[in-house]
């Protein structure tokens, strides 16, 4: 079966915590350059942002990535993701990729082992990515996602409570999944997506249990990968650590 894979950088400028967040400045670049550059090392047909302010649209065309004007008054960045694949005119089977905006750390290789399960069932619509955990304080914050899955790597649930719980406080750290936000769909999920309703959804403030509560299976997939995320202006400064550090190994001279 042919199917295109398309990325897709949704990109608000209006924020509660951080106005005009995908231009702020990384190591002297707008943040959404390093996300799309990051991005760009994984194997899409095209990558596109999707953003519904000028700004940003300028940006882009500056350093060259490919833009796309949508509607202001989307809800949640898959709905933005389903105006972009309706325009290009994605085929059912196609493959979309949702990629945070404020993930400048995001690698290439996670993108693409995250695609794969899409690529090799044909009758999967969605996978997603998960971690370790590094610390228990990361475990007990509700700011981390946790998840729990089936025998086949399907999630059951996500929450930002720990799961699953430990009874009897035996609690192991290495047995618990922290999930990162990427999530990888087939066109004719987002074509239904906006119909569906979950009251979970509401109640944890996480979009994904809207799949699994309409009974949509969610392909969880391993990786090594610790997202570090920019969710406040101080959040920069480290960020820009992790890049020099990255940049540093990279050009440093390899063993023979």
């Amino acid at each position: 079966m042919r199917f295109t894979v398309t990325g897709v950088i949704p990109a608000r400028y209006a924020s509660t915590r951080f106005p005009g967040k995908p231009l702020a400045l990384i190591a002297g670049r707008p943040m959404i350059e390093h996300v799309w550059r990051a991005a760009a090392q994984a194997h899409f047909d095209r990558l596109i942002v999707a953003t519904d302010d000028e700004r940003i649209v300028r940006a882009v065309e500056v350093f060259g990535g490919e833009v796309m004007m949508t509607r202001p008054d989307h809800e949640s960045g898959t709905d933005r993701l389903a105006e972009v694949a309706a325009r290009l005119a994605l085929a059912d089977q196609d493959i979309v990729v949702n990629i945070q905006g404020d993930e400048p750390l995001l690698s290439g290789t996670v993108i693409d082992a995250t695609v794969s399960p899409l690529k090799v069932d044909a009758t999967l619509e969605c996978a997603t990515a998960v971690t370790h955990f590094r610390s228990f304080d990361e475990l007990q914050s509700t700011d981390t996602v946790k998840v729990v899955c089936d025998t086949k790597g399907d999630a059951l649930y996500f929450s930002r409570s720990v799961i699953p719980h430990d009874r009897d406080g035996k609690t192991v750290l290495a047995q618990y999944r922290k999930h990162i936000g990427i999530y990888i769909y087939r066109r004719s999920l987002l074509k239904r997506f906006g119909s569906l309703h979950s009251t979970l959804e509401q109640i944890e403030r996480l979009e994904q249990l809207r799949l699994l509560q309409n009974g949509i299976a969610v392909r969880v997939v391993e990786t090594d990968y610790q997202p570090q995320g920019v969710d406040r202006p101080e959040d920069i400064p480290l960020v820009e650590s992790l890049l020099a550090q990255s940049a540093q190994s990279d050009s440093s001279p390899k063993e023979q």
